[in-house]
């Protein structure tokens, strides 16, 4: 059996294809102003890895914000009922999933089978995901990706204000007037989106092991924020920014078995 998974996320569409289980192809490429378009570009691409044509698959199921835009969609589904079962397919001990976007944090609690208990998201404002350290990698003057690892640099961190990201940008550019090191700044800014995430999920609630998940979980800078702010080890899986179409395409497989029964 064939299914496959889309995330139609804000930045990037990523697409997943299962074969009896176990993944056959991954594509990503950038949401740009013709969402549709692009996941049209991803899933082509995902055939071609996979050596098979979209008659070939079964089932296809769409998530993330623009999952009502996806092209060849069967149905939709939550990303948090997604992350829950991609979360338990890569690390069975999961049972609290960290997801960390582009434009959205969320945190998941789930039992073995990948089935979602309880979830909360922290939507008001983008200062604790991905977009946060694009603007204040600008006000740094410094490469998004140099971030990270710059931040690892520091011995301290000075406080800036996460509750928004305007905000954030107007006491980065107040600590480098003051001539704070780029390293204690970068270190101050995974700090406070740390402490908007972590917040988020102490009202979850923690149920261990925790994974981290999402493009942001490729930043070794928000990931050792993240582990200072929680006092707990997070396991981090291969390719975390392709969990939401993963567990798409797994809800896809289940769907299908569930219809034959």
């Amino acid at each position: 059996m064939i299914t496959a998974g889309i995330d139609m996320g804000i930045q990037t569409v990523k697409v997943v294809i299962l074969k009896d289980g176990a993944v056959i192809a991954r594509s990503k490429t950038f949401s740009g102003f013709e969402p549709t378009k692009a996941a049209e570009q991803a899933f082509e691409e995902a055939l071609k890895t996979a050596k098979i044509s979209k008659s070939d698959i079964t089932q296809i199921l769409a998530t993330g914000a623009g999952m009502d835009m996806a092209p060849y969609a069967n149905g939709t589904i939550s990303m948090m009922s997604a992350d829950a079962k991609a979360g338990v397919y890569l690390i069975p001990s999961a049972r609290t999933i960290i997801d960390v976007g582009a434009e959205e944090a969320r945190a998941v609690k789930c039992d073995e089978r990948g089935v979602m208990a309880d979830f909360v998201v922290n939507e008001r404002c983008a200062a604790g995901a991905g977009t946060f350290i694009e603007a204040m990698a600008r006000a740094l003057e410094v490469k998004m990706e140099d971030m990270g690892p710059l931040s690892l640099k520091a011995e301290r961190a000075s406080p800036i204000n996460a509750s928004c990201v305007i905000f954030g940008e107007s006491d980065v550019v107040t600590l480098i007037h003051r001539q704070e090191s780029k390293p204690e700044i970068a270190r101050a800014v995974f700090d406070a989106m740390a402490d908007r995430v972590s917040s988020m999920v102490h009202r979850l609630g923690i149920n261990p092991d925790v994974v981290l998940v999402g493009g942001v979980a490729k930043d070794v800078g928000f990931v050792a924020s993240l582990k200072r702010k929680l006092g707990i080890n997070i396991l981090i899986p291969e390719n975390p920014e392709y969990t939401g179409a993963l567990g798409a395409a797994l809800l896809a497989t289940n769907r299908v078995k569930g219809a034959q029964k």
